[in-house]
C-alpha cells in the first residue's frame, strides 16, 4: 500500500469539541478514510453501531464470518486501502480466525470491529461477552484493543487504521462494548501519516554493487512488488540487468508478466530444488518476497554455492530469519527506483527464454491443464484470476499466463476458504471488470455462502470450480509423508456434491461441463454473462 494517509476534516475546532456520539465520530472517520463499505455479519451486540446507517456508506452481508473477512480481504488489496470489517463478538471473531490467518499472511490492511457486552455487566461474565476480546485474535493482528472509555473509541479506531496502514500491512482489531455507541464523544483532528520507507542507503549501494558486478543475476519476485505497485519499476531494472525472473513459491500475487522473455517460470517451495533451478546464477535477489518459503524439510544451502542473495523486503520479521545474505528493509518500490537510478550495468546476453510446454489436447475426461488452456484462450486478458484450486495450480502456471499488475490474488496462508469470498471483495472494489474465481471443488466449501452475496450483488464473476471429486492436492502430497501407490490416504474423497444445485439455491445461474466440446463455448458466454455464473467442471 503505497499512499499517504490522510483525513480531510472541514469542521472547525469548536466544530470538533461540540459533543457528539461514539458512532457518529467513527462514521465520520470512516468517511475520511475511505472505508464507507462495511463488511459484516450481524450479531446483537453490534445492532445500536447500525442505527441511522449513512447512506453514503454500504452494507456488504456475509452469510458467515469467515466470508467476511475474505472478501473484506479481497476488497482491501484491490483498493489499496484498508477495509471494515464488523464481527459478533467471540464467536464471530473464531468463526472467522481462519481468514484473518490469511489476512495476517497477506498483508492486507483492515480494521475489524468486534461487538462486546455492555461495560456495566461485564463483570458477571454475562452471555455473548467476550472475556478475552483483545487476546482471542492474537498473534495474527497487528494490533487489538478494547478501549477503556467510551469516549476513546473513536480514538483506537484512527489508530487502528493507522497501524493497518503501515508496512508490512495487516489486519486490527477493535473490541467495542455495546453500549458505547450512544455516548458523548469528540471529532478525531485531521493528521497525515508516511508510510513508505526507504532503504539504508549503504544496504541499497551494496546490493546495487553486487547487481552491477553480476554476470548472471537471477531476480526472484514475490507478492509485495504488486502490493507496493513496483511491477513496471521492477519490469525496467530486470531488463536492465537483463535477469531471469522467478516467481516465489507459494506467492499471492503476480508480480511481474509471465508472458515475458526474462520470466523463467515458479520456484517451487522445496530448498533442493530451487538451488538446482537457481544453478548458475551468481547473484540472486529477492525482490518483495521472502528467500524462501518453504513446504517440506529439505537439507543443504539456501542458494547455489557461490551466490549472493540479496533481498528487498518490506517487513523487517521476514528479513530477520532470511538465513544469508543482504536485506534492505523499506517500500520495494522506492528501494527498485533508487536502483533504477544508477547507472547501467555492463551489457549482459538475454538468457535463454522459458520453454513453452506443448499444446494441450483434448481428453475424456478432461484435464485440469486442457480447461485452463481453454480458459486463457476465451478470456480477457483484463479479466481478474482469484485462485483457490491447490492441485491445479502447476497447471494454471503453465497454461493460463497472468500478464498485467493486480490480475491475480491468491492466499499467502495455503488456507482455504479464502478464494470464494475474496473474488466478490475484488468485484466490489473493480466496477466492471471480469473476474474468474477459479476454484477446487474441496476449496468451496469452506465458503460456499460467497455465492449468495455475488448474486445478491449481482457481480460479473464466473466462479469455474474444477470438480475432481477429491482433496487431489492432498493425494498428490502423500508420497512425500511415506504414502506408497496402493495406500489409502482417509478423508480425502469428496464424491455427490452438485454445485450446479448448490450454486442456484444460492441465487446464480449455473451449468455443469464434462466434455471438451462443449467447453469452450460454455466458457465464453459465462464470461460474457453480466451476472454471476457458476460453471461446474468435470475434470480427471
Amino acid at each position: 500500500m503505497n499512499m499517504p494517509l490522510r483525513i480531510t476534516a472541514n469542521e472547525s475546532l469548536a466544530d470538533r469539541l461540540t459533543s457528539i456520539t461514539v458512532r457518529d465520530a467513527v462514521y465520520d472517520l470512516m468517511r475520511r478514510f475511505g472505508m464507507t463499505s462495511v463488511f459484516a455479519n450481524p450479531g446483537s451486540t453490534e445492532l445500536p453501531m447500525f442505527r441511522g446507517f449513512p447512506s453514503d456508506f454500504r452494507y456488504v452481508l456475509g452469510l458467515q464470518e469467515a466470508v467476511v473477512v475474505g472478501m473484506a480481504d479481497g476488497y482491501a488489496q484491490a483498493t489499496r486501502n484498508a477495509s471494515f470489517v464488523n464481527l459478533h463478538s467471540a464467536a464471530g471473531v473464531g468463526n472467522a480466525m481462519g481468514n484473518i490467518f490469511t489476512a495476517h499472511k497477506n498483508r492486507t490492511p483492515m480494521v475489524i470491529t468486534a461487538g462486546q457486552q455492555a461495560r456495566s455487566i461485564l463483570p458477571f461474565d454475562p452471555f455473548l461477552a467476550s472475556p478475552h476480546a483483545t487476546e482471542l485474535p492474537k498473534p495474527y493482528v497487528k494490533w487489538s484493543v478494547q478501549p477503556a472509555r467510551a469516549q476513546d473509541v473513536p480514538l483506537a479506531i484512527a489508530r487502528a487504521y493507522y497501524v493497518s496502514m503501515m508496512p508490512p500491512c495487516g489486519p486490527v482489531l477493535v473490541s467495542v462494548p455495546v453500549d458505547d455507541w450512544d455516548q458523548p464523544a469528540e471529532s478525531v483532528a485531521e493528521r497525515v501519516v508516511g508510510t513508505r520507507l526507504g532503504a539504508d542507503p549503504v544496504v541499497l549501494d551494496q546490493i546495487g554493487a553486487a547487481l552491477d558486478a553480476s554476470h548472471r543475476p537471477a531476480f526472484v519476485v514475490g507478492a509485495a512488488v504488486d502490493r507496493d505497485g513496483a511491477w513496471d519499476a521492477v519490469v525496467a531494472l530486470a531488463e536492465m540487468h537483463n535477469a531471469r525472473v522467478w516467481a516465489a513459491p507459494l506467492a499471492g500475487r503476480c508480480s511481474f508478466p509471465e508472458d515475458h522473455r526474462l520470466f523463467a517460470g515458479f520456484l517451487p517451495a522445496a530448498r533442493e530444488k530451487i538451488v538446482g533451478l537457481l544453478q548458475g546464477h551468481d547473484v540472486v535477489f529477492a525482490i518483495g518476497a521472502p528467500a524462501f518459503t518453504y513446504h517440506v524439510e529439505g537439507a543443504g544451502p539456501h542458494v547455489p554455492p557461490g551466490a549472493v542473495l540479496c533481498q528487498v523486503i518490506d517487513d523487517p520479521d521476514t528479513a530477520a530469519w532470511t538465513p544469508a545474505g543482504m536485506a534492505a528493509v523499506c517500500s520495494v518500490g522506492l528501494a527498485i527506483k533508487d536502483l533504477l537510478a544508477r547507472s547501467a550495468p555492463p551489457a549482459r546476453p538475454t538468457p535463454p527464454p522459458r520453454v513453452a510446454r506443448p499444446k494441450v489436447e483434448p481428453s475424456g475426461p478432461l484435464s485440469a491443464a486442457y480447461v485452463l488452456q481453454t480458459l486463457a484462450e476465451v478470456r480477457d486478458a483484463a479479466d481478474i484470476v482469484v485462485e483457490e484450486a491447490p492441485s491445479a495450480r502447476s497447471a494454471m502456471q503453465e497454461h493460463l499466463p497472468i500478464t498485467r499488475s493486480e490480475g491475480f490474488f491468491t492466499m499467502d496462508s495455503g488456507g482455504l476458504g479464502y478464494g470464494m469470498p475474496a473474488a466478490v471483495g475484488v468485484a466490489l472494489a473493480k466496477p466492471g471488470t471480469r473476474v474468474i474465481a477459479l476454484i477446487g471443488d474441496g476449496s468451496s466449501m469452506y465458503s460456499i455462502q460467497a455465492l449468495w452475496s455475488a448474486a445478491q450483488l449481482r457481480l460479473p464473476i464466473t466462479f469455474v470450480i474444477l470438480n475432481n471429486r477429491r482433496y487431489a492436492a492432498l493425494q498428490e502430497f502423500a508420497p512425500v509423508f511415506g504414502f506408497g501407490a496402493a495406500d489409502v490416504v482417509q478423508g480425502t474423497e469428496l464424491p455427490d456434491i452438485d454445485f450446479v444445485g448448490l450454486a442456484r439455491s444460492l441465487g446464480c445461474e449455473a451449468v455443469r461441463v464434462a466434455t471438451s466440446a462443449a467447453l469452450h463455448d460454455t466458457l465464453r458466454e459465462a464470461l460474457g454473462n453480466s451476472r454471476p455464473t457458476v460453471l461446474e467442471i468435470e475434470i480427471a
